[in-house]
């Protein structure tokens, strides 16, 4: 099943500091992160076995984000970070559900 991946290293504005975002065919999931600061603080640090603390998780119909979709994403995500950075992760989800589906 095609895939796709993306972590940001968000820091101070996020809950957590790390999201990562999976899209897995129709399905998306939106993870939200504790920082591990045993790896160490920098955004250049392995947080790849940060602990998950929230997920939302999205069955899809079709490549597009419909309205309830992008509503839920974006609620879920402006609870997470500034609105800034949910758009960013929205804009990512939409441009990469064309390539895996």
């Amino acid at each position: 099943m095609p895939k796709a991946t993306k972590t940001w290293k968000i820091g101070e504005y996020c809950k957590g500091g790390i999201i990562t975002v999976e899209i897995r065919g129709k399905v998306v999931h939106i993870i939200g992160k504790e920082w591990d600061y045993s790896a160490g603080d920098r955004k250049s640090s392995n947080q790849s076995n940060a602990k998950e603390w929230t997920r939302l998780t999205l069955g899809l119909y079709s490549t597009y984000l419909s309205a309830d979709a992008y509503d839920k994403c974006s609620d879920f995500l402006n609870d997470l970070t500034t609105s800034y950075y949910a758009d960013e992760i929205i804009k990512w989800i939409k441009a990469n559900l064309h390539k895996i589906i």
